[in-house]
């Protein structure tokens, strides 16, 4: 059970975002102002609730406001997602519900982690399961995804519809009965149940075995575990995966797979 941090806290955090806001900029006069920022009756304005009740809140006698309510104020002060979380712990005591906000394309900073893995596969995939970005090992050992147009870099079209992908696996139907179900539950923890519905509707027409999985309504989580692979050049090659999320950015997550053995690392060095 969280304790809901007194809302004088809330009442003082809000008071700060506001001094931070251009009046000009969102349509108010600016004239003669005491303080900078926005006044309480220009947030009770933007958030369309009342003046009063609002400089109670701040105040820390307002009560204990309902999500809707801080929502509507999180948007009137221009709130990042990680200030409306903070928010949302201080005012109610738990994480807003989850915005999806996709991501098109990573950081070079973020890349720059994949790459300094040189005889580890890793990617970083979105939460409809795009494959946004890989490092050199990821390309030699999983997929050649800079030759692949963007559409087909996506995990569950060429897991169910590429033959070739499909040969590579050691345990195809245990494999992909797992993965529906990790991609189920990674859709509804970034806030993308929308999102996902033109690919499930795609996957479910074009193959009977994941309109059937999907049905099923399984649930599972990928932290960790081992990935059996068929390698066309190396053979059979076992790797060690373990999944991480990427903060600040809820759709993305991070997979990296490391050699089960030095025998596997010596043939992922081959390959390089």
């Amino acid at each position: 059970m969280h304790s809901v941090t007194q809302p004088k806290d809330l009442g003082d955090y809000l008071k700060s975002r506001r001094a931070q806001l251009d009046p000009q900029t969102l349509g108010f006069h600016t004239g003669r102002r005491r303080t900078p920022g926005l006044r309480r009756e220009e947030v009770a304005h933007l958030a369309c609730i009342s003046a009063t009740w609002y400089t109670w809140l701040e105040q820390g006698r307002g009560g204990t406001p309902s999500a809707e309510v801080l929502e509507r104020i999180c948007q009137a002060l221009r709130l990042s997602e990680r200030e409306r979380e903070h928010v949302f712990h201080l005012g109610l005591g738990r994480a807003p519900g989850v915005h999806y906000n996709p991501t098109g394309t990573i950081s070079a900073r973020l890349q720059k982690v994949l790459d300094h893995m040189p005889f580890s596969p890793a990617l970083i995939r979105n939460a409809t399961w795009d494959v946004l970005a890989w490092n050199k090992a990821a390309t030699v050992v999983l997929s050649d995804y800079p030759s692949l147009p963007f559409q087909q870099r996506n995990i569950l079209r060429r897991m169910f519809l590429n033959p070739h992908v499909r040969a590579m696996q050691n345990d195809w139907q245990g494999l992909t009965r797992f993965l529906v179900a990790a991609f189920r539950a990674d859709a509804v923890r970034a806030g993308a149940v929308a999102e996902i519905r033109p690919l499930v509707e795609e996957l479910s027409a074009a193959s009977a075995e994941f309109a059937a999985l999907w049905q099923e309504n399984d649930i599972e989580g990928m932290e960790e575990g081992t990935k059996i692979l068929l390698h066309a050049r190396a053979g059979q090659l076992s790797l060690e995966y373990s999944s991480f999320s990427v903060e600040g950015q809820p759709d993305l997550t991070m997979v990296v797979y490391n050699p089960s053995s030095e025998e596997d690392a010596r043939k992922i060095r081959s390959l390089l």
